[in-house]
């Protein structure tokens, strides 16, 4: 497998990709209105010299494969993905993210909101995005002291309040270096005045900062849940540094997860909802069954499968289903025989 995807160039990957994306989003597996942004470091074993990252102050820098994903939070299903050095900064990174993301999407103006994390706060990556794309975005300030000294000489009636403990204001905000005209959204919290503690976020677009920061921003969440169900599809180590081999390596996971989305809408509860791991040892791997072929049909019958009467009205006579929606039966890759499935 390794020599194999040697063979591929990390533009390949990225084309596939895409190519992937857009049968997705033409599906209906994306709403295309949010669209999360987050780094996924992954620890390598690598003998190479390499820069080190630390997560927090207090962890040992360790040696890591960098990632970036873009995941719709609406479906919970990954749009596109990057791989990066470990020299790549993350602004970088997400640059290339957003262009493989627009790609997939094809949005129009004002139609998608980009829900970045503080490590992606930078004028390069907010500058291309509002002149480059038509994507717009909402990304956290850091809370630095200068930060919190302007937000707490912001007059009290600028602020609106929304309900007890939390009002909000927006403003103009333009940031050093740079020429695009944004909006800072600024949350703050309690209601004693010396108690009162802010966060701000700035946004290249002027909407309801209530709605953007109450409702579409803590959708963010979904990337973590996203990573803890699905990384052991191939996302939660890496084998090699080499990084067409990691692109490679990885799409196939991208494509795998778009398939198993796609069955675990047709199993039913609780199997849809176990994570990858589970899924994959107690459900593919653990029920028993057999093969035989009957004229030019592959038949594959399940003993006690979960769920056996909604998998049959799915999966049994799958060649008259399949002739019945236009789709051809056969599969070419195995020398055109069809694939039909039995419960018992």
């Amino acid at each position: 497998m390794h020599h194999l995807l040697d063979e591929h160039t990390i533009d390949e990957a990225q084309r596939l990709q895409v190519a992937l994306g857009l049968i997705r989003r033409v599906s209906g597996h994306f709403q295309g209105k949010l669209l999360a942004i987050d780094p996924h470091r992954i620890k390598s074993h690598s003998k190479r010299q390499m820069r080190r990252y630390r997560g927090d102050s207090t962890s040992k820098p360790t040696k890591v494969s960098q990632t970036f994903f873009a995941l719709d939070p609406d479906t919970h299903q990954p749009v596109c993905f990057t791989i990066a050095s470990s020299a790549k900064t993350a602004t970088q990174a997400g640059i290339e993210l957003l262009d493989l993301a627009t790609e997939v999407l094809q949005p129009n103006p004002d139609q998608t909101l980009v829900l970045a994390d503080m490590e992606h706060f930078s004028s390069d990556l907010i500058e291309h995005v509002h002149q480059h794309t038509p994507l717009d975005l909402l990304v956290p300030m850091k809370n630095l002291p200068a930060l919190r000294k302007q937000l707490k000489a912001i007059p009290d009636d600028q602020f609106t309040r929304r309900w007890a403990g939390y009002a909000t204001t927006k403003r103009p905000y333009k940031m050093a270096r740079s020429k695009v005209d944004l909006h800072q959204f600024v949350q703050r919290f309690e209601e004693v005045p010396n108690k009162y503690r802010y966060h701000a976020y700035l946004s290249t677009t002027d909407k309801d900062e209530v709605d953007a920061l109450t409702v579409d921003f803590p959708k963010r969440w979904h990337v973590e849940e996203f990573f803890n169900a699905h990384q052991a599809l191939g996302w939660n180590r890496a084998g090699t540094m080499n990084l067409n081999i990691r692109y490679g390596q990885m799409t196939m996971g991208l494509l795998a997860q778009a398939a198993i989305s796609q069955l675990r809408k047709r199993i039913g509860e609780p199997v849809d909802g176990w994570d990858s791991a589970h899924l994959a040892k107690a459900f593919f791997s653990g029920i028993e069954g057999d093969l035989r072929v009957v004229n030019d049909t592959i038949v594959v019958t399940y003993y006690n499968a979960p769920n056996a009467e909604q998998l049959r009205q799915q999966f049994e006579n799958l060649p008259d289903k399949l002739a019945t929606e236009g789709i051809a039966p056969t599969i070419p890759w195995l020398y055109d025989f069809k694939l039909d499935f039995r419960f018992k």
